[in-house]
């Protein structure tokens, strides 16, 4: 009772924020819809201490409740699940040049999830980094990750591919993205990376090719306090690319992570 009235309470205040005013419903699952469709859409701005004390305790219930997945120690590793499950050092968000998350009320894509789970604050961080300004094609963006188990955030923009072949150049700045998250997680001294799959999706990359580029990338980097780098998948397709060049190039070891759920 008390976390559905909790709910409700997220809900009048982004309401209230937003100018809105919608039927507030009776079960706690439908209060975290709307909660998050009023969280996609809020604008940044200074926020309450009191709406983030309830705020952050639903959203950590929520982070408990999907379970935290920790990861093992090795070099390469696959996990195919959801990214805002991980606890590393930092997840990978695939950004939008505006860098402030989805607006899109429940749309599934990985820049709306990370900043659904992480909380308003995320949005506001980025607002206050950026001023204003575009991510330019490749460049990445390391924030707080508020209510998430992992450490950071590290935002980055890949290319679009508009042709349904990406160029040399975009192959490049794909490249650039992986190159440009580690340096930050390198700059801060960060042990553990799990990186989406950059461009792929409403993006277009060929998943195949994005993969390559993402392997060899990692591979190449002279990484020096990054010791673990996960490739966060979700669809089946990526998993049984990623599996399958990792898995070779491994020698037949298996490179998947054994999920561990607290």
């Amino acid at each position: 009772m008390e976390r559905l009235e909790n709910l409700k309470n997220i809900i009048r205040y982004l309401m209230a924020d937003a100018h809105v005013s919608h039927r507030i419903p009776a079960t706690i699952e439908e209060c975290q819809r709307m909660m998050r469709a009023l969280m996609n859409i809020w604008e940044p701005k200074e926020i309450s201490v009191d709406f983030l004390t309830i705020q952050d305790a639903e959203l950590q219930q929520q982070a408990e409740d999907k379970g935290v997945v920790k990861i093992a120690d090795k070099d390469l590793l696959i996990w195919q699940g959801d990214i805002t499950r991980l606890k590393v050092d930092a997840i990978v968000n695939a950004a939008n040049a505006q860098g402030l998350g989805c607006w899109a009320p429940l749309h599934n894509c990985i820049d709306n999830c990370i900043h659904s789970a992480a909380g308003i604050q995320l949005r506001k961080e980025c607002n206050d980094q950026l001023q204003g300004r575009l991510l330019k094609t490749s460049e990445a963006m390391i924030t707080k990750s508020y209510n998430l188990p992992a450490g950071h955030v590290i935002h980055t923009v890949g290319p679009i591919i508009e042709t349904g072949v990406p160029t040399k150049e975009q192959e490049e700045q794909l490249a650039q993205c992986y190159r440009s998250c580690l340096d930050l997680a390198e700059q801060a001294g960060l042990e553990s990376i799990a990186f989406c799959c950059i461009s792929t999706g409403v993006f277009h990359f060929p998943n195949e090719r994005a993969a390559e580029i993402a392997i060899e990338t990692v591979k190449r980097y002279p990484r020096q306090s990054v010791k673990t780098v996960v490739f966060n998948v979700f669809l089946d397709k990526d998993y049984d690319i990623y599996f399958k060049k990792l898995k070779v190039e491994s020698y037949g070891q298996d490179t998947t992570i054994t999920p561990t759920d607290c």
